[in-house]
């Protein structure tokens, strides 16, 4: 590499793709914030990069991807090339060069990222699939031998996609079940439009069928077929099914009108974004708290939002009232800013867009009209004291320091939690307290569950958490299964 190529940090400094007009999006523009690169820019940035002997960004990405190499191609001008080389470790590479948060992950890791600003990994790796797609691109299956074995997939989101990628490379079918009438679990219903455009997951179900890989939509395990019914059909299962259980928080007044849970809003607000009939909602599954899964949004015109909570799900909700048209949107969360969960990058969106943060804030009651209305949410101020378990800092309230934040609507975005159904727990298959399946261990494969013939991975397993870890665990966990279906004789 010549002295003019490893200097070209000093020259181009850090570019992101241009963004929507700030007067847009708070008018009520649901396109992708974020817009494309060109050849000439993607080149840029991809030139900025050191191509580190020992690249951090790579190794911080939890599907390891070969990050400095395919910058160098994107430089050569070979995006075929480089498509081939993300989808070798990621499954859905265009999904998370729009959703991962790179400032945490790949780009926090760059070594240019203090002092010269990082390479923006992301946007090119969303230029080189959408590029390449583009120019007609498809996975290449030719040279693969199928087996004859059938494996089925519950969940269609990105753990479950991660699997049944790897499945159909390795000559296995996957048969993927989902509940839901399309394909992406959260990544379609969850994540709003301007974070990730619905037409990219529509090309992925395109793509991934092309794989010759089979969906079969609206159909609940444990309700519509059951998980004896695909072990008999089946040489194995993998069990993607996700976090939906709502945490609440167990506030007074929560119940009152006006209350809602972030999952239901941001589910029932993207069907409405992307014109599909707001009475056709899918089960969220068990009801949460006394809610009914298929809520009626209240108009936010004008109206005062308060969002509790500080991840990427409140950051998500507080972005949507902004599009809805609420006059007044406060996100309060218990902690400060630095201890905030959810993207730095999120958090700078929302507050341009005219969100206003209340840290230090902890939540202590729902406030309600005679009838029981919201008016408010009751608050005390906080200070960070000793880490706790996860050695994070604990919020400890500050006495007298209690006072009402004035709110026609309460959105409560605590996260959520997985939960075992009865239907896993029939069978065997070990849960842990806090709704988690267990998987692996020393006497079992990687993402083998107490159940021989079962597998899981995402959130499931772990916990709500990233779209990209859920991708990397449905990925290794497809490892497991052709390594135990090829092992033995077929049902």
């Amino acid at each position: 590499m010549s002295r003019k190529q490893v200097f070209q940090f000093l020259d181009l400094p850090r570019e992101m793709p241009r963004r929507i007009p700030l007067e847009l999006r708070t008018s009520g523009d649901w396109g992708e914030l974020y817009g494309k690169f060109g050849h000439a820019e993607a080149s840029h940035q991809s030139g900025r990069c050191l191509d580190c002997g020992n690249p951090y960004c790579s190794w911080k990405c939890p599907v390891h991807n070969a990050i400095p190499q395919w910058l160098q191609l994107v430089q050569e001008n070979r995006i075929i090339e480089a498509a081939e080389l993300c989808h070798s470790t990621n499954p859905l590479p265009e999904v998370c060069g729009r959703v991962c948060p790179q400032d945490r992950l790949c780009e926090g890791s760059c070594t240019l990222n203090d002092g010269f600003g990082a390479v923006t990994i992301g946007a090119v790796e969303k230029y080189i699939t959408d590029t390449a797609f583009a120019q007609g691109w498809r996975p290449d299956l030719s040279d693969v031998t199928p087996t004859g074995r059938r494996v089925a997939v519950v969940g269609a989101g990105p753990a479950g996609i991660g699997c049944a990628d790897r499945l159909a490379r390795a000559g296995i079918q996957a048969v993927v079940y989902d509940r839901y009438e399309q394909i992406g679990g959260l990544l379609q219903f969850g994540i709003p439009t301007f974070k990730l455009d619905k037409s990219v997951i529509a090309m992925r179900r395109e793509v991934l069928e092309g794989m010759g890989i089979e969906f079969r939509l609206g159909v609940e395990v444990g309700r519509d077929v059951t998980i004896e019914q695909l072990l008999e059909e089946y040489d194995a299962v993998f069990l993607g099914t996700g976090a939906y259980r709502y945490t609440d928080g167990g506030l007074p007044g929560q119940d009152s009108e006006g209350v809602l849970p972030a999952l239901p809003f941001l589910v029932q607000n993207g069907r409405i974004v992307t014109g599909n009939d707001p009475g056709q909602v899918a089960s969220m599954g068990r009801p949460i708290a006394g809610w009914e899964d298929k809520i009626k949004l209240p108009d936010l015109s004008g109206k005062r939002v308060v969002v509790l909570g500080g991840g990427d799900t409140g950051m998500d909700c507080v972005r949507s009232a902004i599009r809805l048209g609420a006059g007044k949107v406060t996100c309060a969360y218990r902690r400060d800013e630095a201890s905030m969960p959810g993207s730095a990058r999120e958090v700078g969106n929302a507050r341009e867009e005219g969100v206003r943060f209340l840290f230090n804030r902890q939540p202590l009651s729902i406030e309600t009209d005679a009838d029981n209305r919201v008016t408010g949410v009751r608050v005390v101020e906080t200070m960070l004291g000793e880490p706790d378990a996860r050695g994070r800092r604990n919020a400890v309230a500050i006495e007298g320091s209690e006072s009402v934040i004035e709110a026609d609507v309460v959105v409560i975005a605590f996260g959520f939690s997985p939960e075992v159904p009865e239907w896993m727990l029939a069978l065997g298959i070990e849960g842990t307290p806090n709704g988690r399946i267990v998987a692996g261990g020393s006497d079992r494969l990687p993402y083998q569950t107490t159940h021989p013939r079962v597998f899981a991975g995402g959130d499931a397993v772990r916990g709500a958490d990233l779209v990209v870890t859920a991708v990397a665990e449905g990925r290794d966990a497809a490892q497991s299964i052709v390594e135990l279906v090829l092992a033995t004789p077929a049902n």
